[in-house]
This record gives C-alpha cells, sequence and structure tokens, in this order.
C-alpha cells in the first residue's frame, strides 16, 4: 500500500486529459499525481505508432482551438519550429470522384454529381428550409434539415451507417449538435465566398477550418514531451497497468487497486482524488460498491466504436494529383479522404506525407493509413492480419489508388473504444453521470471519461476545469461537462 503525508491524485489514462490533469495539479496545487495508463506507451487516442521510422496518427489530429489557455499550453511545450503550419485538405472520394468536403457548389460538384442528381438535391433542399423537422430527435432528423433529404441520402446516409454500424435513425441528433453544429449549405456557400476575400481562421466552423498546427512527429510528440515534463517536476506514469478496483467509502473514492500487466501484481494506492478517463463502463464495473441496477443496466449498454488502421507504404500512389496545390512528389494533398463508396469497407484514408513528411522515413515512399470502423469482436476485428492486410489493399486496388505491387510494407493497429456511440444506452446517460458525479473526489474527464465524443482540446479543458474546482473548492460539477456542450462550440465565432 503507498502513502505519504502529500495529497494523491489517482489519474486514470495518460491521454490528452489524463495528461492535463496530472502537470495541472503540479503546476497549480500541492496534490502529487500519479498516472495509471492500460497501453504501453502515452498519448491514448492521440499517440503516435512508430513503425520501422514511419509514424501513424490513430485518427489525425489537428491542433487549433479557439481557446487561449489551450494554444498556450501546447505551445509551453512545443516551440515554433517544432509545429509545422499545415493546409488542410480533406476530400470525399465517391462515384470514383473527389468531392469537396464539406460539400461545396463548385463546377467540379455539380459535374460530379450530374445534372438529374442536382436538381433533386435543390428541391429536397427548398422543401425542408420551408417544412423543417421541428424537434429533431435523431441524427437522421438532423443532417435532413441541414441539408436536404436527397444531399442526405447521397453523402451522409450510407456513409454514417458505415462509421457507426447503425443507421441515422438510431443514432441521438445530438451526435451532430457535438461534431458539426451549424454546418449547413448556406454556411458553406458563405464561407467559400468568404474565403475568397479572407485567409484566417477566425470565426469559421470546425469542418471548414483551413489551417492548423502539428507535430513535426506527430501529436504523440506532444503527449511523450508532457509525460517526460510531469515525471521531471515529481509526478509518477505506470504504463500498462490496469486500473481493477476502487474502494468506495463515505461517499469518496479511497483505494485504487491496479493490475501491473508487465509483472502480473496488484498493487494498491491511497486516493484523495481520482480523475478518470478510463471508458465509464468500465470504470463503473471496478467501483467496490452498492451500484444501483438501472445505473449497472444503463452503464453495461454503453457502446463504443472501435478502430483499425492498415498502415501501408507504397513505391507511389496511381491516383494522381490534379489539384493547383503543390505537394512533394505531386501525391495527391489531401490530409485524409473520406471513402464513401459502398462497395468497400474502408472508411477513410490519410496520407501521413501530407501532415508531415517527418512521418515518413524515406520520402519518395508513400506512407497511408486506411481507417476501418468496427466493434471489438465483430468479423473485422478478428479477421487476422494478413487477410485484413490482403483486404486492405484489394480495397485501394479495386478504387484505382495503387497497383498491387506498389505496397513496400504494411502494419495493423487496433484501438478500441475509439469513439463513444451515441445510441444504445445513451439517452439514459444522465443516470449514470448523476450517480458518479455524488463521489465528491471524482472526476470524469475527456472523451470517454465522460462518454462524450471530444476534440483533443475539450478533452483538455475538462481536466483543466476539474483542476481549478479543486483549488477553488467547487463541488458542483456542472462547469467541467458544460465544456463543449454550450450552445456555442468552442471553435466557432462567439
Amino acid at each position: 500500500m503507498q502513502s505519504s503525508n502529500k495529497k494523491i491524485a489517482i489519474i486514470i489514462g495518460a491521454g490528452p486529459a489524463g495528461l492535463t490533469a496530472a502537470y495541472e495539479l503540479l503546476k497549480k496545487t500541492n496534490i502529487k499525481p500519479i498516472i495509471f495508463e492500460l497501453d504501453s506507451q502515452v498519448g491514448g487516442l492521440s499517440k503516435t505508432v512508430n513503425y520501422k521510422g514511419n509514424r501513424i496518427d490513430i485518427g489525425g489530429h489537428r491542433f487549433f482551438s479557439k481557446n487561449k489557455e489551450v494554444n498556450l499550453w501546447w505551445h509551453k511545450f512545443l516551440s515554433d519550429d517544432v509545429f509545422l503550419k499545415r493546409s488542410r485538405l480533406s476530400r470525399i472520394f465517391f462515384l470514383r470522384n473527389f468531392f469537396d468536403y464539406p460539400i461545396s457548389l463548385s463546377l467540379q460538384t455539380l459535374f460530379n454529381l450530374g445534372f438529374i442528381r442536382l436538381i433533386k438535391i435543390g428541391f429536397s433542399y427548398i422543401k425542408v428550409r420551408l417544412f423543417p423537422i421541428k424537434n429533431e430527435k435523431t441524427l437522421e432528423d438532423f443532417f435532413i434539415n441541414r441539408f436536404g433529404t436527397q444531399l442526405y441520402k447521397t453523402f451522409f446516409k450510407d456513409y454514417t451507417k458505415k462509421v457507426w454500424g447503425v443507421p441515422c435513425e438510431q443514432i441521438d441528433a445530438s451526435w451532430g449538435a457535438q461534431r458539426i453544429k451549424g454546418i449547413s449549405i448556406t454556411k458553406a456557400l458563405v464561407h467559400a465566398f468568404k474565403s475568397i476575400f479572407k485567409k484566417t481562421n477566425k470565426g469559421v466552423e470546425t469542418s471548414l477550418i483551413g489551417k492548423f498546427l502539428y507535430p513535426k512527429f506527430g501529436p504523440g510528440q506532444m503527449w511523450e514531451t508532457v509525460a517526460k515534463e510531469i515525471e521531471n517536476i515529481g509526478g509518477q506514469i505506470y504504463l500498462q497497468h490496469e486500473v481493477i478496483g476502487i474502494d468506495v467509502k463515505n461517499n469518496k473514492l479511497t483505494v485504487v487497486k491496479v493490475l501491473d500487466k508487465k509483472n502480473n501484481k496488484i498493487l494498491e494506492f491511497n486516493a484523495d482524488y481520482v480523475f478518470s478517463s478510463m471508458p465509464v463502463k468500465d470504470l463503473v464495473n471496478t467501483l467496490q460498491t452498492n451500484i444501483p441496477v438501472t445505473v449497472k443496466n444503463i452503464s453495461d449498454g454503453l457502446i463504443y466504436r472501435d478502430f483499425i488502421t492498415v498502415g501501408l507504404l507504397l513505391k507511389e500512389l496511381k491516383i494522381k494529383n490534379k489539384t493547383k496545390i503543390k505537394t512533394l512528389n505531386d501525391i495527391i494533398p489531401d490530409n485524409w479522404i473520406y471513402i464513401q463508396e459502398r462497395d468497400v469497407k474502408v472508411g477513410r484514408i490519410q496520407i501521413f506525407n501530407n501532415w508531415s513528411p517527418y512521418m515518413v522515413k524515406d520520402i519518395n515512399n508513400v506512407w497511408i493509413g486506411l481507417e476501418y470502423f468496427c466493434q471489438e469482436g465483430d468479423n473485422l476485428w478478428t479477421k487476422p492480419d494478413k487477410e485484413f492486410t490482403k483486404m486492405a489493399i484489394d480495397e485501394l486496388y479495386q478504387m484505382g489508388f495503387i497497383e498491387k505491387d506498389y505496397v513496400l510494407d504494411s502494419t495493423i493497429i487496433r484501438m478500441p473504444k475509439a469513439y463513444p456511440a451515441y445510441f444504445g444506452t445513451y439517452k439514459q446517460f444522465n443516470v449514470v453521470r448523476n450517480f458518479l458525479d455524488k463521489f465528491e473526489n471524482l472526476y470524469l474527464i475527456g472523451r470517454n471519461g465522460m462518454h462524450r465524443y471530444n476534440n483533443m482540446d475539450h478533452s483538455m479543458l475538462t481536466s483543466m476545469q476539474a483542476v481549478q474546482n479543486i483549488i477553488n473548492d467547487v463541488k458542483d460539477k456542472n462547469n467541467i461537462w458544460a465544456v463543449n456542450a454550450e450552445k456555442e462550440y468552442h471553435e466557432e465565432k462567439r
């Protein structure tokens, strides 16, 4: 049993939320943070995996925030010469053509869609502007209100099912409000017009941001730097340590039991505070206390979407750059490409060369990541690596991106619980939240810790707010939940 005269904060998870909480505690309080991370490296979903000198960003992480404190925080750890200024280009690949993302009414879009489909899209959009769905309950309602039925069916319906595994009518409308709030045909047109005259991110919707910062060696460079600093100034980080039990007494979490997976030993640590970024359903299952049946059932019913990245090292891409944007080796300039084709399972492709040339060991090669959305235990998740890689190569060839003999090397990374889902028992999540918020010294932070689709900066802000609550002796945790839940999104103009 660990003991100390200094107050101890146990932090579960070494992703952006957990590491931010630890650093803030060390700099602003006399509380010692001890972090337990199940993975073998820090960073969580924002880690960077190094495969033979080629680096993989799990999901693609833009360093952009309109929050001044977050921006100052990032620049405290990485200098301007480490941060690369990047131009964002993401496109949709559909009908074997590239479309702007978000969808714009450019000449190329009009040509790709064809006259008949355009007429249908136009009339359905006019109809929904005149007769909108008044009470948005589902993600389908959300999309139709902003794009019309025809555009929704063309670009959103099938792709959303590919990503989430369920149709839009089974997903809560709050997902749309969280992730693509403020985007519509009207705003896309206004943005396109303004961009002719103005080259700035100020007041731009999240999905329309054209510039961002990116560390030379990927987002993991940030979090590895933060982790080293935490250890240098007195914090502790234990990798491959799994929290398996938490004792509860007098409405407080008191002792955290941890499995050291490297040595197969169970350790116990006293806790004055607990910050949890572990999945909510896992946290509930660790609590050694009487849990109401309703809370347990709702917690067990929370669903997550899992994620597999196939890294492929290529001689070149068959599909050529036809844009005015100049790139090294003249490869297509996209950061990532949304694959909306119905005949393949891949959901998105990242081109790591375009995020940063330092992500690729040999800049003459093309280093890409094919991203697949799945459910832990399903056919995709359990498919053997060799079969999965063959499927990924076959799909790239089928879409015309490569010749099969272009492939030089490959690797596969599985990321469980990457995305908290807004279906299952999510509509009743407040019951679980209220139960957990009653524990005075427990703070839920980050994406999985709050079962909320937070961006990296939002995850950091939840930790900053939690630490500030401890400093100010604020018991009410509503201000933590208010991060990324206001009427205006953090990356929108106020």
